[in-house]
């Protein structure tokens, strides 16, 4: 992925260099993959990110790569079972009912819509989490945090679907409980090709790296 010449050189200006990390020891290393359920990637349902399908090679080679090299790969998928409580100011004051109903109920754990997308290699030893809320690091959102560090992780790389939404939000709590956090580019999607670069941009900028898949795999 190129950056305008003002993102990288405000990039090398603070920390001498453009990428920060040189190597990942993948016994250390997670890829967390955010979101790749049906409800958002695939045709018909509320959330659909038409993007989301053609990143699943990418994350499909990363997650193959990191598993072989003796990494970690984290499925998270969202979870609105009773997010009408929970989360009542979004689902009452930001959504039309309709909008809000529609959530609930594709997105409820008996629903097809909370399944991962089939296309994905997810194997039996890949661990899952179900998270509440946008980021999987908020505050009762999920155990993502006692996740990685039963595992003796320190480096996350987030994939999946939106990237300036759960994934941009998942990466930021990781960033800020001292996770080296990678976003990889081309693992991600956002609901149009600005959303996607504006946030990388950003995240460039003030919060961690932006690898391709290929790029972290050479890192390994």
């Amino acid at each position: 992925m190129e950056f305008p010449k003002w993102v990288t050189d405000r990039v090398i200006a603070r920390q001498g260099k453009l990428h920060a990390y040189d190597h990942f020891k993948p016994e250390e290393t997670a890829f967390v993959v955010v979101d790749l359920q049906n409800f958002f990637t695939q045709p018909g349902y509320m959330g659909e990110c038409k993007a989301a399908p053609a990143t699943f090679p990418a994350v499909n080679k990363l997650a193959n790569a990191l598993r072989e090299a003796g990494g970690h790969v984290i499925w998270v998928q969202t979870c609105a079972d009773n997010a009408d409580t929970f989360w009542a100011h979004f689902h009452h004051d930001m959504l039309k009912p309709e909008l809000s109903q529609r959530r609930l109920t594709e997105m409820s754990v008996d629903h097809p819509g909370y399944e991962l997308a089939a296309e994905l290699d997810v194997a039996p030893t890949d661990t899952r989490v179900v998270k509440r809320y946008y980021s999987a690091l908020a505050p009762n959102s999920s155990n993502l945090h006692e996740v990685l560090q039963d595992k003796g992780v320190k480096n996350v790389l987030i994939g999946g679907t939106t990237t300036n939404v759960c994934c941009e939000s998942t990466a930021r709590n990781a960033m800020m409980l001292n996770y080296r956090s990678i976003m990889v580019h081309d693992a991600l999607s956002a609901f149009t090709s600005q959303e996607h670069e504006f946030a990388l941009q950003a995240w460039m900028l003030y919060f961690g790296d932006v690898l391709g898949a290929d790029d972290v795999i050479a890192r390994l």
